[in-house]
């Protein structure tokens, strides 16, 4: 028979190995917990990112060149193309109608950007059209977008191989102060839930757009 001072041992040590299995399952509890919140969470804020593709159209500008000369010519180009293209979305109530009227005058589009071009003192070709990129996660003055895929209206600037610019033509948020911006995009469509995550107004827009990039990476890599 064991002595009293050695089953109260083996006793004590049960006890501690009851404790510690109850604190791993815990652990393991608000681990689960926590996977099925990020999960959740995730879903939803690609399901807000989806819903926000949907409602606005980007500008994607190419420029010829990573040359100073090049860059610049881009901006430039950009300036123009905003300056044609505002007006004729000013009465657009969503994205539907403003696709409508920018396909309607991408050769006008590009005439314009041809002509910037040339008063420039360059012949670049430059190229026009309405088509699905996917854009990364990206910061504006008063505003960001979650990664995803966009309708944009590319402009191509010659060889189209040097640094690119991005904005948004549809709301009209490029040009836009940020004050404006939540106005803006309430008059597109969006809603305020969603003007929310672009504004930022919604703290929880950094964690919902890595959320949205990694959903976005993980479909694509199982695609």
């Amino acid at each position: 028979m064991l002595p009293s001072k050695a089953r109260k041992g083996e006793g004590n040590g049960r006890h501690m190995k009851t404790e510690q299995a109850g604190r791993l399952k815990l652990v393991e509890i608000v681990l689960l917990l926590f996977l099925a919140a990020f999960l959740a969470t995730g879903a939803m804020a690609l399901q807000t990112g989806q819903e926000l593709s949907d409602k606005v159209v980007r500008l994607h500008v190419l420029a010829n060149s990573d040359s100073e000369e090049d860059q610049a010519l881009k901006l430039k180009v950009r300036d123009r193309i905003l300056a044609y293209a505002e007006p004729l979305l000013a009465g657009a109530a969503d994205r539907r109608e403003a696709e409508a009227l920018l396909r309607g005058q991408v050769l006008e589009l590009e005439r314009v950007a041809a002509g910037e071009i040339r008063a420039n003192g360059y012949d670049y070709a430059v190229t026009i059209e309405l088509e699905d990129t996917v854009f990364p996660t990206r910061e504006y003055e008063g505003f960001s977008l979650p990664a995803g895929k966009y309708l944009a209206l590319r402009a191509v600037i010659g060889a189209g191989e040097g640094q690119n610019w991005w904005c948004v033509v549809f709301p009209p948020l490029c040009a836009a102060a940020s004050a404006e911006v939540p106005e803006a995009a309430l008059a597109a469509g969006l809603s305020p839930s969603q003007v929310g995550l672009i504004t930022e107004e919604d703290q929880g827009y950094v964690l919902k757009s890595k959320l949205v990039e990694f959903w976005k990476t993980l479909e694509n890599t199982l695609e």
